[in-house]
């Protein structure tokens, strides 16, 4: 059996006294599409964090891409592709320079530059849009923009950190399109959320509270497991006692 794309076990971040992440442990598989959830101050952007090897555990252990979060952080960040609803293009950049500049940095020739920009301006219907400012395209377009961008080095794994806060629903339902897309192209998904209809969407989805993992299942045993109609029904009753409020 392939190893797994994300491997973790017992994985604790600690801020002074407070312990942000809580020995955490679980498996993410190539090509699946992984729901990491919880409220405000559950743990989950302090594992991302970790994951993405910009913050550096306290104990316990995490290999990402096959590669050690403790000793290769810097190896993990060019191996992977991350998005997020925050920050993800230059808004004074070109589509184009967008798409150079990124691929530049995830480490492709310039032959690979040129063939890769082609092909996402192209499979993006963005060829009249090529040279106008990031800034003046639609946020829908910029998210989608964002997405090609975070995978166009063909990562193992990418980090969608709410990717699609803000944008309405028709442009949410093509920009999942995209994501079941590269799924089976063999890349792994590990995606969080606020809305939580999305979560129905995933293979597997991790409900983080209080730092703990709460529950971690696919949407339909989660729902049967607690009788419930949807998974927002199943993370009120998981995330309703939380203790925290703030991130």
């Amino acid at each position: 059996m392939e190893e797994p794309v994300i491997k973790t076990k017992e994985l604790t971040k600690r801020f002074g006294d407070f312990v942000a992440v809580d020995k955490i442990t679980f498996d993410v598989h190539k090509g699946e599409i992984f729901g990491f959830l919880g409220a405000n101050g559950a743990g989950k952007t302090t594992a991302m964090r970790m994951l993405c090897g910009l913050s550096k555990p306290t104990s316990g252990e995490a290999v990402v891409a096959g590669i050690d979060v403790y000793h290769h952080p810097e190896e993990i960040k060019r191996n992977i592709g991350y998005m997020s609803q925050k920050f993800s293009l230059y808004e004074d950049l070109t589509v184009l320079e967008n798409i150079k500049f990124y691929a530049g940095i995830y480490g492709l020739t310039d032959k690979q530059i040129k063939e890769k920009s082609e092909e996402l301006i192209e499979r993006l219907g963005l060829g009249k849009q090529a040279k106008i400012l990031v800034a003046n395209l639609p946020l829908g377009w910029r998210q989608k923009l964002a997405f090609s961008v975070a995978i166009v080095h063909q990562p193992k794994i990418v980090f969608l950190d709410e990717p699609t806060g803000g944008v309405d629903p028709a442009t949410r339902k093509q920009f999942w399109d995209m994501i079941y897309d590269a799924s089976e192209r063999g890349i792994t998904i590990f995606v969080t959320t606020h809305y939580l209809d999305e979560a129905e969407y995933c293979d597997r989805i991790c409900i983080m509270v209080d730092g703990k993992i709460k529950a971690l299942d696919t949407p339909v045993s989660l729902k049967q497991n607690y009788k419930v109609a949807n998974i927002t029904e199943v993370f009120y009753q998981l995330a309703r006692n939380a203790q925290r409020s703030g991130d």
